[in-house]
C-alpha cells in the first residue's frame, strides 16, 4: 500500500512518516521541501501516482485568518482533484476538535472549511479531529501571557500526545475509510488552567496562572466545553499527562 503524507515535515507528519515506513508501507513524504506544494499544485500529481491513501497533515505558514482560509481551502481542493484523477481510495484529514464551533478563531474556521470540502468531494475519507496537543500547552500559555501572568478562559481541556495522534493516524491511513469525523482526545479531562500550571512548573517557569470570563483562546471566546469532544471521544490516546511530563 502506498501512502502519501502531505505536510510530512510538520510536527504530526514527521512521526507519521516514520511509523508507516517502519511498518513496511510505501510512503511518500510530501512537502514543499521535497517539491510538492499543495497550494500551487506543484508536484502533487506525480506524488499521487499509484497512491491508495493521502494523509493531509498540512499547516498554514501564517496567522492571518484570510490567508489561513485561502491556504487550507486551496490545498484541499488541489489534493482532492488530484486524488480523483489518480484513483486514490482514502483521504485522511487531520483536523481539530472544536473546528466548527469557534468562528472567531481563524485557524479552526479554515479547518472547518477544509472538512466541508472533503465531505463533499466524493473521495472516501476519514477526518480525525484531535484535541490540543500536550506539546502546545506552553504555546497556549505564551499566547495568554502579559507580564508574569497567564490569563486563561475557564474551559475544560482533554489534551493528547502527538505520538498518540500519529499512531492513530497510521491505523486510520492503512484501514478502511470511516466516511465521517472521528474525535480523538487524551485520557485526562480537567480545567485548561490546571494543565498549563503543570506544564509551566515542569519547565520551572515562574508565571501566575489565572482564569477570566473575558479571556480568549487564540482570539476566540470559548465556552466550558468548546475544546473537548461532545460526549466520549471516538479514540482515546493512552498517554497520561503526568507520564508525558516525565518522559
Amino acid at each position: 500500500m502506498k501512502v502519501v503524507v502531505v505536510g510530512s515535515s510538520g510536527l504530526v507528519g514527521r512521526g507519521l512518516v516514520e511509523r508507516l515506513t517502519a511498518a513496511g508501507y510505501e510512503v511518500v513524504a510530501a512537502s514543499r521541501s521535497s517539491g510538492v506544494d499543495a497550494v500551487t499544485g506543484e508536484g502533487v500529481a506525480a506524488a499521487l501516482v499509484g497512491a491508495h491513501t493521502v494523509v493531509d497533515a498540512t499547516n498554514a505558514p501564517t496567522h492571518d485568518p484570510a490567508e489561513m482560509l485561502r491556504f487550507f481551502t486551496t490545498a484541499t481542493t488541489n489534493l482532492l482533484a488530484a486524488e480523483r484523477t489518480a484513483g486514490v481510495r482514502h483521504h485522511v484529514l487531520v483536523s481539530v476538535v472544536g473546528a466548527d464551533g469557534l468562528p472567531d478563531n481563524g485557524h479552526l474556521t479554515a479547518k472547518a472549511a477544509a472538512e466541508q470540502l472533503v465531505r463533499e468531494s466524493g473521495v472516501p475519507f476519514t477526518i480525525l479531529r484531535a484535541t490540543q496537543f500536550y506539546e502546545f500547552l506552553t504555546t497556549i500559555a505564551d499566547s495568554c501571557t502579559a507580564g508574569d501572568t497567564v490569563t486563561l478562559p475557564d474551559a475544560q481541556l482533554q489534551p493528547v500526545a502527538v505520538a498518540d495522534v500519529q499512531a492513530a493516524l497510521a491505523r486510520i491511513a492503512t484501514g478502511e475509510p470511516a466516511n465521517r469525523i472521528l474525535d480523538m482526545a487524551g485520557p485526562d479531562r480537567r480545567p485548561l488552567a490546571e494543565f498549563v500550571i503543570e506544564a509551566l512548573a515542569a519547565q520551572n517557569a515562574s508565571r501566575t496562572v489565572v482564569t477570566s470570563d473575558d479571556a480568549r483562546f487564540f482570539g476566540a471566546k470559548v465556552a466550558a466545553e468548546s475544546l473537548v469532544p461532545a460526549g466520549t471521544a471516538d479514540i482515546t490516546g493512552p498517554t497520561r499527562f503526568e507520564s508525558w511530563l516525565t518522559r
